[in-house]
Order: C-alpha cells, then sequence, then structure tokens
C-alpha cells in the first residue's frame, strides 16, 4: 500500500528576531526572557512552556498551596489569572486585597512552588463573570464610554492598574518575582490604539515585564502597530455560547484538524458570528502561542455542554501538532464564585454590560482537569503525559515548523483522509496523529505508513504497514538524538528522558493496537540486551514486538561508554507517570494517585486506597511515612514504595426528602433569545432532600459529596447559604465537605432539584435526556456517596 507522503526537504527558515516592545528582560540573577518570531527564549534558549488558567479569587486562600502544587505536578510552567474589577472594589473607592482576592500572596506562592505568572489586568476580563469583570457602579454612568479611550473611563482604569500595580511590586521578573506578562483587555475588536493606552498605563503604573500579550480574536479595527503586544490564540472543542441547541454547531470541528490557521472561528459566537474572529496582523512576525486551549467547558443555561476527557486531549494534541509554541489551558482549574456584597458576581442575562449568557451563581468548576474542589479529572493524566513530552522535548520541537501532507481531509466530517501532521527542521521530527473527532466515530485506518522526504532522504514509518487505531491519538518520533544515538524512528510515543549518571534513560509510551517498533542507526552503537525481535542490515539496529513493562525494554551503549536505557510503558503506566524534583534530583514517578512534590514531602492522595503506592527512578535508598521507614521492592528499573498504612472507615450520608417538586416552572427567553435561568424565588418550587451527615467527622477529613440527580439546576445549601450549584448535564454534582466543615457537619445541609421540563428550550446530551415516561417534568435524587480522599506523605530517610 502506497505511504502517506510528506516531504519536509524544503530547508526551514530561521526565526527573525523582529523589533518586540517589550519590558524589561533580565532577572537580577542574569536569566533573560524574550521572544523571536517563533517561541519564547530562555537564556536564548527556545522555550515551549506550558500554561494554565487558575483565578485565584474564585478559590478559598487556605487551599492555594495546595492547589498550586497539583498544577506544578500536570506540567504546568505559567499559571495565568484575571484580575477581577468587580471582585476587588464592587463598591467605588472601596478596594478589597484581603483573603482569597489577596492577589500579592497568591503571586508569592506561585513563585514559591516554581510557577512564573502572567497577570491577566483587564479592565474588562469576561471570564464569565458579571459585566466582563467591570463594577456595577462603572456600567452604570451613562457618561463614561467603557472600553474606550474616554478620559473619564482611563482615569479608573489607570487606579485598577495602580492597585493591581500595587499587589505585585516587587515579584516581577526584573525584580527576580514570577510575574513575567501582563495581559492589557480582552476579547477586545475596537482600535488598537486603546490597547497601547492600556499597555502605557500599565508600565507607567510599574508593571515593567518581558511580555505583554493580548488575545488574538477578534480582529481589531485598526492595525496594530508591529511587535507591541502578543497575540494569544486558543480552541475549544465545544461552547456553551452557541444560540444553537444541536450539538457542534458551525466550525468546532475544525479545532480537531491539523491546520495553520491560529483563530478559532467558532469562539465567542455570542459576540460574533461563526467566522468573523480574524487573525489580523502578520502571523509571520509573531510566534504561534496559544492562551485558551479549552481545558474544559462549563454548561450554560440554555446549552448544557458535556466533554470527554478525549476531546480536550485531542484539541491539545491537535494545537501542538499544528505549530503551537505556547500550550495554554482555559481553565486548568476551576473554582467557585465569591460572596458578592451587592451581586451574585456572575453572569447572566440579567447582567448590565456582559449579558450574553446565564451561568451557574457559584460554581466555575469548567470539568477544567482540576475541578471545582480539587477534583482530579480524567484529562489531567492525559495532558500531563504530554505535558511532559513538551518539558524535556520542548526546546527542540520549538524550533521545528508545523508541516502539512499534500492529501488532508476535506473537512470535520471527513473520516476517510487520516488526519496527521509532521513538526520538522527538514530531517528531524515529530508524525502527529489524530484520528480523532468529538462526537464522530473514526473508523480504523488499515494498511497505513507515513513518509517523510528530507534533504537527507526518505525515512518510512513503521517498516510494515499498521491499522490506525479508531478514535486514537498519538505522535512518533524520527531521527531523534537520544544521547549520541540516533532513533530513526519508533512507533511509540515519547513521554520523557532522564539522566542517571551514566546512564540516561528515555521513557516511552506504547500506542495501543500498534506492535512498538525501534530502530536506530548502528554507527557506533553496541545493542546490549532487548525484549524485542532484532534484525541487523543496512547499517540499521531494528527491534520489533518490543514488550511494555516497568525494566529496560531496550539498552545501548555508545562507543564512549554512555549507556542507553528505553522503558517502554503501556498507556495506563504511561498516564500514571509524573517527573519532578524530590530528595535532591530529578526523579521519574509511577502512580495512579494524584502526585505532589511539596519540599521534602512526596504526597499521594487517592480515593481508592489501594492507589496509594509509588514506584521511583532512580530509587532513593529509603523512605518514610509517620516516622516508619520503608524499603523499596524492586519495580523494574523502578523501586516501589508503599505506605501500608491507609485504614478508613466509611462515611455514610442519609437522605431524607421534605419537600416534593412542585410544579415545572414556565421557561421564559432573556435579552439574548435563549431560555433563562431560574432566580432564587424559583427554587420554592424544588425537590428538597435534607442531608445528614455523620456528628464527629474529623473536620481534616478530605471528603466529597459525589451527588448523582435528574432535573433542571441543583442546588446545596447551608441553612439559608448558598454553597455551590450546578446545571445537570449526566454528569454528578460534587460538593467539597471539607471547605465548609466543621459547619456542614451540624448544620441544616440541603439539597434543591428543579424539575427539568421535557420541553425545555435547552441543549443536553443525548445520553443525558431523562426518561419521561410518567410526565411531563422530572426532579429525582439518583444516588448520593460520600468520597474520601486520602492521603499519604513520604519523606526522605
Amino acid at each position: 500500500m502506497t505511504p502517506l507522503i510528506l516531504n519536509t526537504a524544503s530547508p526551514t527558515a530561521p526565526p527573525r528576531k523582529p523589533p518586540f516592545r517589550m519590558g524589561a528582560s533580565r532577572r537580577p540573577d542574569g536569566r533573560e526572557l524574550t521572544a523571536d518570531s517563533r517561541s519564547l527564549l530562555l537564556d536564548g534558549t527556545p522555550w515551549l512552556p506550558v500554561s494554565g488558567e487558575f483565578h485565584f479569587s474564585r478559590y478559598p486562600e487556605r487551599e492555594w498551596r495546595d492547589a498550586l502544587l497539583k498544577i506544578k505536578a500536570g506540567g504546568i510552567d505559567i499559571l495565568a489569572s484575571y484580575v477581577f474589577w468587580i471582585h476587588h472594589e464592587e463598591i467605588e473607592g472601596e478596594w478589597d486585597w484581603s483573603g482569597q482576592r489577596n492577589l500579592r500572596r497568591f503571586v508569592e506562592l506561585c513563585g514559591e512552588v516554581g510557577l512564573t505568572v502572567i497577570v491577566r489586568c483587564g479592565p474588562w476580563c469576561h471570564g464569565e463573570v458579571r459585566n466582563g469583570g467591570l463594577p456595577e457602579w462603572l456600567v452604570e454612568r451613562p457618561d463614561i464610554r467603557l472600553r474606550s479611550d474616554d478620559p473619564k473611563y482611563l482615569a479608573h482604569a489607570r487606579v485598577l492598574y495602580a492597585q493591581i500595580a500595587r499587589q505585585i511590586e516587587g515579584l516581577l521578573w526584573k525584580d527576580g518575582g514570577p510575574v513575567a506578562g501582563i495581559q492589557v483587555d480582552n476579547e477586545y475588536s475596537g482600535p488598537a490604539e486603546h490597547l497601547l493606552t492600556l499597555k502605557s498605563i500599565a508600565y507607567e503604573a510599574g508593571m515593567d515585564v518581558p511580555l505583554y500579550t493580548r488575545t488574538g480574536w477578534p480582529e481589531l479595527s485598526t492595525p496594530m502597530p508591529a511587535g507591541e503586544l502578543l497575540p494569544l490564540f486558543g480552541a475549544y472543542a465545544e461552547g456553551f455560547w452557541d444560540r444553537e441547541l444541536t450539538p457542534m454547531p458551525g466550525t468546532y470541528g475544525d479545532n480537531f484538524l491539523f491546520r495553520l490557521s491560529r483563530t478559532d472561528t467558532a469562539v465567542a459566537t455570542d459576540q460574533l458570528e461563526h467566522g468573523e474572529a480574524g487573525e489580523g496582523e502578520d502571523n509571520g512576525d509573531y510566534p504561534y502561542f496559544c492562551c485558551e486551549i479549552g481545558g474544559g467547558m462549563p454548561s450554560s443555561y440554555h446549552r448544557r455542554i458535556r466533554l470527554s476527557p478525549h476531546d480536550i486531549e485531542a484539541s491539545a494534541l491537535v494545537k501542538i501538532g499544528s505549530g503551537n509554541n505556547l500550550q495554554g489551558y482555559y481553565m486548568y482549574h476551576g473554582g467557585t464564585n465569591p460572596e458578592g456584597r451587592r451581586t451574585t458576581l456572575q453572569e447572566s442575562q440579567l447582567t448590565r454590560q456582559t449579558n450574553y449568557n446565564d451561568l451557574p451563581v457559584k460554581s466555575y468548576d469548567f470539568f477544567a482537569p482540576l475541578g471545582e474542589f480539587g477534583q482530579v479529572n480524567p484529562h489531567y493524566h492525559l495532558l500531563r503525559r504530554l505535558h511532559l513530552f513538551l518539558r524535556d522535548y520542548g526546546s527542540l520541537l520549538a524550533t521545528y515548523p508545523a508541516r502539512l501532507p499534500q492529501v488532508r481531509p476535506a473537512g470535520a466530517s471527513d473520516t476517510q483522509t487520516l488526519r496527521w501532521a509532521v513538526r520538522s527542521d527538514g530531517r528531524r521530527g515529530f508524525i502527529f496523529v489524530s484520528n480523532y473527532q468529538r462526537l464522530q466515530h473514526m473508523p480504523a485506518r488499515a494498511g497505513v505508513r507515513f513518509a517523510v522526504t528530507g534533504p537527507d532522504g526518505t525515512v518510512t514509518v513503521p517498516s510494515e504497514p499498521v491499522t490506525v487505531p479508531a478514535d486514537s491519538l498519538f505522535f512518533w518520533p524520527f531521527h531523534l538524538d537520544m544521547n549520541g544515538i540516533e532513533l530513526v524512528y519508533a512507533t511509540a510515543q515519547p513521554v520523557c528522558r532522564l539522566e542517571d549518571g551514566s546512564t540516561a534513560c528515555f521513557v516511552f509510551a506504547q500506542t495501543p493496537g500498534v506492535a512498538s517498533e525501534f530502530v536506530f542507526s548502528a554507527d557506533g552503537v553496541t545493542l546490549d540486551s532487548t525484549t524485542g525481535q532484532v534484525t541487523t542490515a543496512n547499517g540499521l539496529i531494528t527491534l520489533r514486538q518490543v514488550p511494555t513493562g516497568t525494566d529496560a525494554a531496550i539498552r545501548l551503549y555508545t562507543e564512549g561508554g554512555k549507556e542507553i536505557c528505553v522503558v517502554l510503558l503501556n498507556d495506563e503506566d504511561a498516564l500514571a507517570c509524573y517527573k519532578g524534583s524530590f530528595a535532591g534530583r530529578e526523579r521519574i514517578f509511577l502512580t495512579r494517585a494524584s502526585l505532589r512534590m511539596d519540599s521534602d514531602q512526596l504526597r499521594l492522595q487517592a480515593e481508592d486506597s489501594a492507589d496509594l503506592t509509588v514506584a521511583i527512578f532512580p530509587p532513593p535508598p529509603s523512605l518514610s511515612v509517620n516516622k516508619k521507614k520503608i524499603v523499596p521492592v524492586e519495580d523494574g528499573v523502578f523501586g516501589r514504595f508503599d505506605a501500608a498504612e491507609r485504614q478508613s472507615a466509611d462515611i455514610k450520608a442519609s437522605i431524607e426528602q421534605i419537600q416534593q417538586a412542585g410544579p415545572a416552572r414556565d421557561v421564559p427567553f432573556g435579552i439574548q433569545g435563549v431560555a433563562q435561568a431560574p432566580g432564587d424565588d424559583d427554587f420554592a418550587r424544588a425537590a428538597v432532600w435534607r442531608v445528614t451527615l455523620p456528628a464527629g467527622v474529623d473536620s481534616d477529613r478530605d471528603l466529597l459529596l459525589r451527588v448523582h440527580y435528574v432535573g433542571d439546576v441543583a442546588r446545596c445549601y447551608l441553612g439559608d447559604t448558598l454553597l455551590t450549584d450546578n446545571f445537570y448535564n449526566g454528569r454528578a454534582f460534587d460538593i467539597g465537605l471539607k471547605r465548609y466543615a466543621p459547619d456542614i457537619y451540624a448544620g441544616d445541609l440541603l439539597l434543591k432539584i428543579l424539575p427539568l421540563r421535557k420541553d425545555a428550550p435547552i441543549h443536553l446530551p443525548e445520553d443525558a435526556i431523562p426518561n419521561f415516561s410518567n410526565g411531563e417534568s422530572v426532579a429525582a435524587l439518583v444516588s448520593i456517596d460520600v468520597i474520601e480522599r486520602q492521603e499519604v506523605r513520604f519523606t526522605e530517610g
């Protein structure tokens, strides 16, 4: 069968040094952060970082550090956060930077755990916040032209920027601090001059940083002068903002195709028509950076989106394969709207300025990799595997432009043409494959081989045709330098690598459904051992049918005596892989628990106590748990440590229905012409259950109340206080009990569920549509569980 062909022989133009007008780029220790036309440069070396959005004012201050450690362990390098003006000056002249609004303390913690920070200053942010973050008192002023160079508006914007600058004073990159970037406004479509005015105000206020950015959509009404603001792009698997009540309307499907266009034309269609989001600048002058790859998606009231973890993984991989050199997610960690003094602070059709959609009053879970209460969702692991690769190979990948084959899919509905791309310098590179499309089965493709032609000839991968599995995602390297040994190609995905003395360990993940094949140049190489089938011919060492495991699948030596060890993990173990510094050096970890490296502690957390075990390479001689010494058990090249002390009594909640649901409300249409969410008064007709938790529960136990229900909207109250809420889409509704302890164990805990109408004008996933056989509406509590997240802490020695 004829291989799929892509020619990379055309020369790769070197990156240019455009005249970017950024701020101070050098730290006191001499480290420097700059950019060229292709990537960020850290001390002159290409850097491909991963960024994740987390809103500090939507999360309790006492939980920040733990959240940031999880974020860091997930492979995030840069923490991005909006500063929502309305959260800090809800009443004119009364500024609040305390508690969970304490931007300074948040940035300090980011620096302590090793995260770089981009502060998204607004004034207008959106972020599903009331008025896009503009205070109510400001939008009530008819004499002020918002988001413009109106002197009255700018006078207030200067006060905001001065407040932010005071919060981060001494914490900027030039001070040795973590703040490396400032974003001005968001999703702005007016004259470029206004963004330049905001940049000038930020600089004059003292926010002198290496990177000034803006969202690259929508297109500005006047040209942006070259080099002033770096445009950042994004892509969402599907959006809650669309007005259609059908799945995947418009151009969302294009975000699952490899393409060189940077703009998601389906984003923000509540403000723009599909296809209106333009790219504006000459992209060749700017590196391809993303700030908003959808890390999840919340439900709006009218549109109950429910993404799968693989939807998110696929859109992330496609962005990398398409040439993206800054992998930024919105959101990476969910949260809960803080209490407002005058309003609920959330976006709704009843708000004055940004009234595009109705969002939950409290919950901003977003189905992010890390949830509203720190839940670890499956795509946290899927994305971390990709991030490990970017951390170890990103400086190489950042120099490789994306190249597309001549034969490409006709569109998102084309299920017959294989979707693939190459990032290459002409000779070396990676083949990316995404045989995946949200809500659309992509069949297996038999007889596949790739032929990539460079200036030195053609590499054909693999040696014999293979079947690309249905609905699969992967990438394979070719001509990869492995510490002096050339890997001609592999049909396995590189994960990470680690130096251990004279040995270099390279971890790969098996591509499910494809036999693993490794081909090395035999020049100056000695094969010491392998678990695969070996053929040596034509200057190549070919290893086929390489099995997975935690031991070295392949050992090779260079003429200089350097040992190369290849560990090939199966898919499950590759998703359990972490890498980080512990006990004085970099190590690789395998654990199905959530892992955090916290100073001198290795912390594991899991809902299943059987997962509280970790394999480490290279293994320390011993670790301790509660002063009990534990020595490792050999597990291939890893040493496995098992805490063995994790007894915990199950906790049961009792429920009592204290009110039957009343008639389902008539669903009105709001100002945007879509279904309007219920208000507080509507919950008088909700079905109500009292939840009783056992008395005397230790407040430090990390418990989740997991609610399975069917209905329209669910709310959880402690007495009269709304804790959090949920728009039904078929996914469980979690409430973190520890956050509200000890009061939640003694107070009146209520679940209220509004009935869902059979004819409700909303979009629901097909498998979430209830059975209405018994009537025209339904409100039912299906089950309720108390889930404990248990933790063990290993220390050195």
